[in-house]
């Protein structure tokens, strides 16, 4: 028996579709941003995993990035290259390899995410104080359900 719920499934539809168009618009502001910087948006995806979550192996990294193994070894070689990164030792096992954001890497995406956050802010503007705290409160309630949904 299916569970009755307080709102129609073309509210759903709506929902599905404005965060469908969010997204896109995200997506697309940040690729613009990124122009200015010296870095691809699977590195900045990459940078952004390393500096929230802190040093990880590569096996790690693809999955969160939901990448092959091989593309993201690639993907890590470029951005050694660029000094971005750096490969380093587990210190309770030499076997392992932890991939290291570098402070040059640290630095893009720190500028890379103030830039991001100041459009936003921009857009944000045309909102009341309550609607921000709303929007914010609502969109980690359904962060947090999807999580749990993923588990």
């Amino acid at each position: 028996m299916e569970k009755e719920h307080a709102f129609t499934m073309e509210q759903v539809g709506d929902i599905e579709r404005e965060l469908r168009y969010i997204s896109s618009i995200v997506k697309q502001k940040g690729r613009e941003i990124l122009a200015d910087f010296p870095i691809t948006p699977p590195q900045f995806v990459a940078l952004q995993w390393l500096n929230e979550d802190g040093d990880m192996t590569i096996g790690e990294l693809s999955n969160k990035m939901y990448l092959a193994c091989s593309t993201t070894t690639d993907l890590i070689d470029r951005m050694e290259a660029n000094e971005l990164v750096e490969r380093v030792r587990d210190t309770s096992d030499r076997r392992v390899v932890r991939i290291h954001l570098m402070s040059k890497g640290k630095s893009i995406i720190e500028e890379v995410l103030e830039a991001r956050r100041h459009y936003l802010a921009e857009v944000l503007t045309h909102f009341s104080e309550q609607d921000v705290t709303d929007l914010a409160r609502t969109l980690q309630i359904l962060h947090n359900e999807m999580k749990r949904d993923q588990s």
